[in-house]
């Protein structure tokens, strides 16, 4: 480890520490806080409690002394104003006995009599009894006396004693008669209970004294004194056990008129609990000469909080989580910047490895299509000498080789043009019928040698000229078409296409369980049950079927047609979603493997390859293409029953005026003679029906379809016999009949109905009679009394010409000369053109190719050659260059001659025109430079553009691509 990076670690470590450290403070600080603010609420609650239990106590003890208070008043009232006096010891007695209850916390009372020493004899004489002192002997001789008269029966015991008698006592009668309040004595031991208490002195005055009397008065006015003796244990208890919380406090009652020697009333003497948190309450009893207080403790110490571990703790764990997650946002920061470092340098390795592979894909390319273009371009010129058939069959054979390998070299580019998104879709006018009819005439020969139904249906609601790329479109179809024929060897592929909003409509039914490698088994249908399908034989996709076909038809009859474009509401949408459905009846694709279908490079085993070739390439190219095309693709497939494919594509309608032109020119191609024709067709299975009456229709000519034979003679008169209205006035009819229709026995029995039918004038003519074959084998059942036999697949132009022979109108102009070569001999006739290759078979390839259409070519080996010959001034007209040579290449040829021209337009803009040559004179200079390569990938075209050149043909090149690329620039000249 680096000393940066160990640094940078160490610092990590002490961060991490120290938050640690922190967390830990906060977790005691907040435990410490929680805790303080705890002990606060305890020492309130202790307060509120203790105060609430004085306050009490005082309340209790004021109702004790007001019940004293009332009975020295009664005393007062039947003692000393009714003569005699109504109160005696007994009536007494029983008087407080009786109301004992409203003074529960006096153990007793009793009444002393106020005498005076002149008048004791007369009251012990009176009495019967000696005044006694507490010691219960004979009272000594002192200026006044308090014997006890009247007590309780609880404290009887105490009649006769004089209550000044004692030191303490004598003070608080002295006090209370003087002041005219209760008395309070020191706590004692009471008897009996052993309870400590006080005894509570109350004066009893005659009657007549005011309330505002002075000192003297009261004494004067003083008849005795009413004494009770209160247990304050049992007070203070009787308190506590009312009073929730009494467990958690303890209480001590103190006298403390000496506060240096408290007197305990109770409690216990030495106190014991939590003494550090504790309150003390003042009490009154209404002795202004004695004090008293009330300590309160809690009987142990507080517990401490739930909330002062748990939050602290929470906060503990809430700071430890923020720490790990910005400890874990610091450490994904390094990473996602350490891989973002490691991204841009894999970033660079992969943009290095795409240029490699693109540098490699273009070598190989070259390095196969050079040699193959040389190959395909001698076979194209061999062709073209005399030949015997077998000299013939064996160079056709071998060009097709080529081409086929050409196509798979094409699909591996295509594939990696994808892969790197540089494959672009052109947008240009077409025809889809006839890419249609194109793509099933590749495939015709393989489907006669097997036998199968291969057709192709376009609903009318297509538009006939769409803007989108005819060739990829081509490419998709002819992938899922070829897949079909190479794995299909009984029934039929059935290529039909409709507008997707159109389909949606009436291919709403369920697809059943186990479709699309769904779970479930397939079931093998007996090959004698038909279904309505174009060859009888069971479908996968069950959408497909001959109702739901036969509404998409009854739509079509029923929705409004635009003159222009041939198509229907011209108003909507500039946008066209069709639907492609391709749909065999061939072996179907195993459960198990439906799911890898689209993967490149993937067959539903090892079998397939060996037993059916192919790389397992197209299906995904044709899902990229469709995807770049702005659809879907998905697959309906059943083990020994067969696939459906339907694919969806996005197309944009063509242009008034540039639509009337393409159809204008694609019009050209099939033969306007059959317009207003009328054909009848036998055929007894619907969905084919309705494929040729679709081919016969393009043709202008008018179909009834009929099922069987018995009905073409119904559909040729009248009902009664007679000729149908306006027959005369309809061109030769025709009769088309299916190869499953037909047999010896009917030829001859329909020859004599229809001869009877023209010798009783219910026909002018005998009508034509065509048969449609599917293999070889059925057109052996062609009679003498057959027109002709037209082999399926059906096309247009093959039916055109078909119909020619067998009415002898006489055929147009071949058209078996490929599209552009008269417009190619137009262009190039006579135009000087220089060819630079460092192949000299290529070079003889092309000079070959350009010279049969008029050219003058020159060759250059080289692009110092090139530049030799093109000093200005030059001859030539267009310049086809090489990409890859030796010694300066067609990119740096290329650039030096733009210089060249570049310099040279400079001085004609200036004035200082060059001396020209007699014939080379021009006031721009540009040569139409076209890259001639075998590198076909979007890279190279890219760097083609870049240097300067104009346009660019692959080898081997084609006529219509050499046209295309030909056309832009000496279209003036033609």
């Amino acid at each position: 480890m680096a000393a940066g990076d160990r640094r940078w670690w160490l610092n990590r470590k002490a961060i991490v520490v120290l938050w640690v450290a922190a967390s830990v403070g906060i977790w005691m600080g907040l435990h410490c806080y929680i805790r303080r603010v705890s002990m606060r609420k305890a020492e309130e609650v202790l307060v509120s409690m203790c105060e609430e239990r004085a306050r009490m106590l005082q309340d209790q003890f004021a109702v004790s002394v007001n019940h004293v208070h009332a009975l020295a008043i009664l005393v007062s009232t039947f003692h000393y104003q009714k003569h005699p006096p109504a109160l005696d010891q007994e009536t007494f007695a029983d008087y407080t006995a009786r109301t004992a209850f409203e003074r529960p916390l006096l153990s007793g009372v009793a009444y002393a009599q106020r005498v005076v020493h002149s008048e004791r004899e007369l009251f012990e004489n009176q009495q019967g009894w000696t005044i006694k002192t507490m010691k219960r002997e004979p009272s000594p001789v002192q200026d006044e006396y308090a014997p006890v008269i009247y007590s309780q029966e609880t404290v009887s015991y105490i009649e006769a004693l004089d209550m000044m008698s004692g030191e303490e006592d004598r003070e608080n009668i002295l006090r209370a008669r003087a002041s005219g309040k209760a008395v309070l004595t020191s706590p004692f031991r009471l008897l009996g209970s052993n309870h400590l208490g006080v005894v509570l002195t109350f004066p009893v005055y005659r009657s007549g004294l005011p309330a505002d009397a002075m000192e003297e008065e009261r004494i004067e006015a003083t008849a005795g004194y009413l004494g009770g003796a209160f247990d304050v244990e049992s007070l203070v208890e009787n308190l506590l056990r009312q009073l929730a919380g009494n467990q958690d406090i303890m209480v001590n009652v103190y006298d403390v008129t000496n506060t240096s020697e408290p007197l305990i009333m109770y409690g216990p003497q030495f106190p014991d609990g939590y003494m550090s948190l504790s309150h003390i309450s003042m009490l009154d009893f209404g002795d202004p000469f004695r004090r008293h207080q009330m300590k309160c403790r809690y009987s142990k110490k507080p517990p401490i909080p739930l909330s002062a571990i748990t939050t602290p703790s929470g906060v503990f764990v809430i700071c430890m989580l923020a720490g790990y997650i910005l400890y874990a946002a610091w450490n994904r920061y390094d990473n996602v910047k350490e891989d973002c470092r490691k991204m841009e340098e894999l970033k660079k390795r992969a943009e290095a490895a795409d240029v490699a592979k693109s540098q490699f894909l273009a070598t190989v390319s070259h390095e196969i299509r050079t040699p193959m273009n040389g190959v395909l371009g001698m076979l194209d010129m061999l062709l073209d000498t005399n030949l015997n058939l077998t000299q013939k069959d064996y160079a056709q054979t071998a060009q097709v080789c080529g081409k086929a390998l050409i196509s798979l070299i094409n699909e591996v580019l295509d594939r990696a043009k994808i892969e790197a998104g540089k494959l672009e879709i052109e947008s240009v006018p077409f025809d889809l019928r006839a890419v249609l009819d194109d793509v099933i005439s590749l495939f015709s020969a393989k489907s006669r040698e097997k036998g199968i139904e291969l057709a192709v249906y376009v609903s009318d609601r297509v538009p006939k000229i769409l803007m989108g790329d005819p060739g990829r479109i081509r490419q998709i179809i002819s992938n899922l078409v070829g897949n079909s024929v190479k794995f299909t060897e009984r029934g039929h592929i059935f290529v039909h296409v409709h507008l997707a909003e159109h389909s949606n409509t009436f291919m709403d039914a369920k697809v059943e369980k186990g479709l699309n490698g769904l779970s479930g088994e397939a079931k093998v249908t007996s090959i004698s049950t038909a279904f309505d399908t174009l060859s009888g034989l069971e479908a996968a996709d069950s959408r497909n079927s001959w109702e739901n076909f036969k509404l998409s038809l009854s739509h079509e009859q029923t929705w409004p047609y635009s003159s222009e474009n041939g198509s229907p509401y011209d108003n909507h949408a500039d946008k066209v979603t069709l639907m492609v459905t391709v749909e065999d009846t061939g072996i179907g694709i195993p459960f198990h493997a439906q799911n890898r279908v689209f993967a490149p490079f993937m067959q539903a085993d090892s079998s397939t390859s060996r037993n059916y070739g192919g790389t397992g390439i197209g299906l995904s190219i044709s899902k990229c293409l469709v995807e770049l095309m702005g659809g879907q693709i998905s697959f309906v497939s059943r083990p020994h029953i067969g696939s459906t494919f339907t694919f969806t594509a996005v197309f944009q309608r063509c242009g008034k005026s540039t639509g009337g032109d393409t159809k204008k020119t694609l019009s050209e191609s099939l033969p306007t003679c059959f317009r207003g024709m009328r054909a009848i067709l036998v055929d007894r299975r619907p969905v084919r029906g309705a494929v040729t009456r679709y081919h016969l229709q393009r043709l202008g000519i008018s179909v009834e379809c009929v099922s069987t034979i018995n009905e073409v003679l119904n559909a040729t008169q009248g009902q009664n016999g007679c000729l149908r209205s306006g027959m005369y006035s309809k061109k030769p009819c025709i009769v088309l009949i299916e190869h499953d229709s037909w047999g010896t026995k009917v030829d001859v029995c329909l020859r004599d109905q229809l001869l009877q039918l023209k010798e009783n004038g219910c026909i002018p003519d005998m009508p034509k009679l065509v048969l449609l074959a599917t293999s070889e084998s059925d057109k052996m059942k062609a009679g003498s009394n057959v027109g002709t036999v037209i082999m399926k697949p059906l096309r247009a132009s093959t039916v055109a010409a078909c119909f020619q022979e067998v009415l002898g109108m006489g055929k147009q102009q071949s058209r078996d000369r490929p599209k552009g070569s008269a417009s190619l001999n137009g262009l190039l006739d006579g135009k000087n053109i220089l060819v630079v290759d460092d192949n000299k078979v290529n070079l003889r390839v092309a000079a070959g190719v350009l010279k049969k259409y008029g050219a003058k070519v020159e060759c250059a080996e080289s692009g110092r050659d090139a530049l030799s010959l093109l000093q200005l001034p030059h001859k030539f007209d267009a310049c086809f260059m090489d990409v890859q040579m030796p010694e300066m290449d067609g990119f740096e040829a290329t650039q030096q001659i733009r210089m060249m021209e570049s310099k040279a337009n400079e001085k004609n803009r200036n004035g200082e025109r060059t001396v020209p040559e007699e014939g080379f004179s021009k006031a721009e200079w540009h040569l139409p430079i076209l890259a001639m390569t075998a590198d076909v990938i979007q890279a190279t075209y890219e760097e083609c553009r870049k240097c300067g050149m104009d346009g660019y043909v692959s080898k081997p090149f084609e006529e219509g691509q050499l046209y295309q690329a030909v056309a832009k620039f000496l279209v003036s000249d033609s």
